[in-house]
Formats: C-alpha cells, sequence, structure tokens
C-alpha cells in the first residue's frame, strides 16, 4: 500500500467517501426514475422541458453531453409517445424547438412531485445549513477541478 503524506490521505478518502455517496445516490435516483417506466435520458430531457421550457435538439445534446445522432433517436421516442413535439422555429427554418406537450405536461406535474420527494428523503440526514453549505463546497470543487 503506498502510504501518501497526510494530504494526500485525506485526499484519497474524501474522494472515496464522494465516489461511494454519489454512486449510491445515483442509483436511487435511477430506481426512483424506473418506476415512472422511462428511461434516465428522458427523464432528463422532460424535467429539463418541464422547468426550463422548449429547448433547440443541439441545445438538449449539449446539455446533456448526448451526440447528435443519439438524441434524435431519442426526441424521436418521445415524440412517438406524444410527450413532446417538434415546433419549426420562426427565425431559422433549419431548427426546431422541442415543446413539452399536454400529455407530457401532465406526466410531469403527476411524477415530478414525487420525483422530488424522493430526493429530499435521500438528503433528509442533512439540515438545510448543512445542505446550503454542501451545495458551496460542490461548486468550488467542481468550478476548481474545470481550472485544474
Amino acid at each position: 500500500m503506498i502510504q501518501g503524506d497526510e494530504k494526500s490521505q485525506t485526499d484519497l478518502r474524501l474522494f472515496r467517501v464522494w465516489l461511494k455517496a454519489s454512486k449510491t445516490v445515483f442509483n436511487l435516483i435511477a430506481k426512483d426514475i424506473e418506476r415512472y417506466g422511462i428511461s434516465m435520458e428522458n427523464f432528463m430531457i422532460l424535467e429539463l422541458l418541464y422547468n426550463k421550457g422548449p429547448h433547440t435538439i443541439q441545445k438538449i445534446s449539449e446539455t446533456f453531453s448526448i451526440p447528435s445522432g443519439s438524441i434524435t433517436y431519442v426526441v424521436d421516442k418521445l415524440e412517438k409517445n406524444e410527450f413532446v413535439k417538434r415546433h419549426p422555429s420562426p427565425t431559422d427554418r433549419r431548427i426546431s424547438n422541442v415543446v413539452l406537450t399536454d400529455k407530457g405536461q401532465r406526466l410531469f406535474q403527476e411524477i415530478f412531485p414525487q420525483h422530488v420527494e424522493a430526493i429530499s428523503r435521500i438528503l433528509s440526514p442533512l439540515n438545510k445549513e448543512e445542505k446550503t453549505d454542501l451545495t458551496e463546497l460542490l461548486k468550488k470543487v467542481g468550478l476548481g477541478a474545470v481550472n485544474a
């Protein structure tokens, strides 16, 4: 076993705990989403449209790092299920905005509060101040990693 200095050991322990906690939380959230009968990808796109409004296919692709060929397939399936529809851009005929349909809106109005409740249950061991602190710390790590 490699024995690093105290800082390295602390960093490694933090990373292991963070990784395990992240995996556990992600798996619980994935299970929650599965119970609605839609994939994680579909849920993320529907949630984006529900909370942020219409987006172009390209913007959705960039937001979730989904390749352009794959995002077209995913949106096609969502459209086939009548959860979304494409609206041509009034300013550029080459661009379509993906919009939540009434059916997609109803679905999310039904499942989103339950999903938020699941997230709240998972985060319940933390009080409000700890959640705020953790949010700021994770932002700091993320921004620091980008600049590392």
